[in-house]
């Protein structure tokens, strides 16, 4: 259509004869395209940082929690005592065909100190196998005994914690007092990181039979399993599912859950997280197509002189039609445009104030909003693009 270019200039000029005007309208159209573009790369930066997290472990783990969780994610028996896990379920979960490590795991906080420094930190009792299983690294010394039954009166500090309480001097052989009892540390830990926010450096490893006593459970806080990389994970759970419904007088009153179940359960919620953004979105949308709308129908009705001179000279129905539809493609685009703008200026500012936080920038996703965007506007002027073609060429210019 060789028209197009003498149409598209009409348009453009119409919308910078107005800026304000066409500022506001673009409004609602910034706002979706942003929020959008900065929601999703939160919420893909997420995603990305939970798979790492758990890939970081590998892929042959389970967990054995206390408590049968339903199928809508909440523990059964709201209000009834769950029945722990002992050290007796680890060693009996350790016996079955597949299985290489298994990690009791029990977890307090208390006040960690020496002779002059000290403060709260998280205390993890854990089995010797934690070493291999959470992929963690001796920096001086030795970890922590093997077997679930040992009590003996060891600590192994993390990265962290061995600096705050001894800074640079060797801490192999002083000792900490954790909860009103002493412990001799017989190993520091190299820098790990966090795992989900938990930061496994500023925490302090015991034997997990020392860290029942120091607490007064029977019980331990869950079960990290490790399985051999070649067996099937479902045959597994089926396996440890038997050997301790056998254990608990026939009662499934554990959950044993593989990393594809985590993984799941943690996409359901960033899947809410994902329609809420489109939900914002499309409001947004709703609100900025509204605007064009009006904006185009007031557009109609102050221009209607010159779409009768239009018409009168010649201009055919579809040339009109295609102005006005240009013209609120164009509102809707750089409507688009600022948004995208705004989105990257706001996710650089997220990175440099929040180093931490996980961000993830999808440029399909940005394609994406644009297009719709644009999409929209088109929509938004239909009716005034059909009203402004439907005008004859006489009434237009005695009505002006």
């Amino acid at each position: 259509m060789p028209y197009l270019p003498d149409v598209y200039g009409l348009a453009v000029g119409a919308v910078w004869g107005h800026r304000l005007r066409s500022a506001l309208s673009m409004l609602g159209i910034a706002i979706a395209v942003a929020s959008v573009c900065v929601l999703t790369a939160m919420g893909e930066g997420v995603r990305r940082y939970i798979v790492g997290e758990f890939a970081q472990f590998g892929t042959n783990l389970l967990s054995v929690s206390p408590g049968r969780v339903t199928t809508g994610g909440v523990p059964g028996g709201i209000g009834a005592t769950v029945r722990k896990l002992t050290l007796a379920d680890a060693d009996a979960v350790r016996r079955v065909p597949g299985i290489e490590r298994v990690v009791p795991v029990e977890i307090g906080q208390v006040r960690v100190s020496t002779s002059t420094r000290g403060r709260s930190v998280f205390v993890y009792g854990v089995s010797g196998e934690a070493l291999l299983v959470w992929k963690l690294r001796i920096a001086s010394g030795q970890f922590l005994p093997s077997g679930t039954s040992a009590s003996a009166a060891a600590a192994v500090l993390g990265a962290t914690l061995k600096q705050e309480l001894f800074g640079d001097r060797n801490a192999l052989g002083q000792h900490v007092h954790a909860g009103g009892r002493r412990f001799v540390v017989i190993g520091t830990l190299a820098p790990r990181g966090q795992f989900v926010g938990v930061d496994l450096d500023d925490a302090v490893y015991l034997p997990v039979a020392s860290a029942q006593d120091l607490f007064g459970h029977a019980g331990v806080t869950h079960l990290d399993v490790q399985f051999a990389p070649h067996m099937d994970p479902d045959a597994l759970v089926a396996g440890i599912t038997r050997v301790l419904a056998r254990r608990h007088d026939g009662e499934v009153d554990f959950t044993v859950t593989t990393q594809a179940e985590m993984l799941e359960s943690l996409g359901r919620v960033l899947r809410v997280v994902q329609a809420a953004v489109i939900a914002i979105a499309a409001i947004s949308l709703i609100v900025g197509s509204l605007g064009i709308l009006t904006i185009m129908w007031i557009t109609v009705a102050e221009r209607t002189g010159e779409i009768g001179l239009l018409k009168a000279i010649g201009a055919s129905n579809s040339q009109v039609t295609a102005m006005f539809l240009l013209e609120a493609a164009t509102l809707s685009g750089l409507g688009g445009l600022a948004g995208l703008a705004v989105a990257g200026a706001l996710v650089m500012s997220l990175a440099l104030l929040w180093p931490a936080l996980p961000l993830a920038v999808l440029p399909e996703v940005g394609v994406l909003a644009l297009t719709v965007s644009i999409a929209t506007g088109l929509l938004a002027g239909v009716l005034p693009a059909r009203r402004a073609a439907r005008l004859e060429p006489v009434a237009a210019l005695r009505a002006e």
